[in-house]
């Protein structure tokens, strides 16, 4: 019988709570009969959405959590006073070993603080990043570290590298992933002070396939499977990718219904335009993980609708069931 993959699933954040996070869970259970997912937040809005749909109740929870941190809620502040809001109690579950996985489209801050504190580090792991997917030319390649630690140091560089060039390997099944570190140019004599110190070290760094700097203009290329960053680089690079993404879609449906002429030639190739627009949707992919920690902690879009709350829950499965965080922990302790 395969093992149940109990994902701890934040009903009250995000932009669309609880509505799309619950479809979304619901979705997630019919499609994957190896998950169980545990609704985290105010029992009465969660059942009150779950009216609206058939599921297999054996395989949704609802653990009730009274208190809500919102967007503007100063994190550290938040997760110490709010000790029955749906992300302390949903972390809790997986820091007492109840839940594989915990998901939330609520306050970065929130989730960022609440894993490191609550969840905890894995030992060895100096700072954890935020490392999602990015559509490349070539398919995909993961960010790391897009908005945890704005002031990395070069070791902590390194460790992304590595944790990146894990789950790559094991969870996209990329053989031998690529390393860039993002620079103003492709010289190692370029760079600023954080750069110009990490690169030596990411070049003697064993275990990864380090192939130099990467400019910002080479990532959609797909120059680098795991793209290294400090957050501040990298949230620049995430959002900016989101943004160009969006207004492109936008103009090309746009130009495609201008005329009766382009009407024609759209319903000519609509079914391989379909495809390409999909490979750039950030929903497929799932969410980010937090990695480095001592369970899952998995942060989607604030705007996460039904279909990206399921694909991230299905992402945990394949997290347990590669079993990354115990590769991280024996890449980072082998240091």
């Amino acid at each position: 019988m395969t093992e149940l993959t109990k994902v701890a699933l934040d009903a009250m954040g995000g932009d669309n709570a609880p509505g799309e996070i619950v479809r979304g869970a619901v979705d997630a259970v019919s499609k994957e009969k190896s998950v169980h997912v545990f609704l985290v937040g105010r029992e009465d809005a969660i059942r009150t959405e779950l009216t609206k749909y058939e599921y297999n109740k054996e395989r949704i929870t609802v653990v009730n959590a009274s208190e809500v941190i919102e967007m503007a809620e100063p994190p550290v502040n938040a997760i110490r006073k709010k000790k029955d809001s749906s992300v302390v109690v949903g972390m809790k579950l997986v820091k007492e070993g109840k839940a594989d996985a915990f998901v939330s489209a609520g306050s970065t801050g929130a989730v960022l603080v609440g894993g490191q504190v609550i969840v905890g580090r894995v030992k060895g792991v100096d700072r954890a990043p935020l490392a999602p997917l990015i559509p490349t030319a070539k398919g995909f390649s993961l960010l790391i570290d897009c908005g945890a630690n704005v002031d990395a140091r070069p070791a902590h560089l390194v460790q992304f590298a590595k944790m990146g060039s894990v789950y790559m390997e094991h969870i996209m099944n990329v053989k031998n992933p690529k390393v860039g570190i993002v620079n103003i140019g492709a010289e190692e004599e370029k760079g600023n002070a954080l750069v110009k110190e990490t690169f030596p070290l990411l070049r003697e760094t064993k275990g990864i396939n380090f192939a130099g700097s990467v400019e910002a203009r080479d990532i959609p290329y797909g120059a680098a499977d795991v793209i290294v960053c400090e957050a501040f680089a990298g949230n620049i690079i995430l959002k900016l990718f989101e943004g160009t993404g969006a207004v492109l879609i936008s103009k090309i449906k746009e130009g495609l219904m201008g005329s009766f002429r382009s009407k024609v030639g759209a319903a000519l190739i609509k079914p391989a335009l379909k495809e390409t627009v999909k490979s750039f949707d950030s929903s497929e992919y799932g969410g980010a993980p937090l990695l480095g920690l001592n369970g899952l902690v998995v942060k989607t879009h604030g705007s996460s609708k039904a279909k990206e709350i399921c694909n991230t829950v299905l992402q945990c499965v394949t997290f347990k069931n590669q079993n990354i965080n115990e590769r991280i922990k024996e890449c980072i302790q082998a240091e």
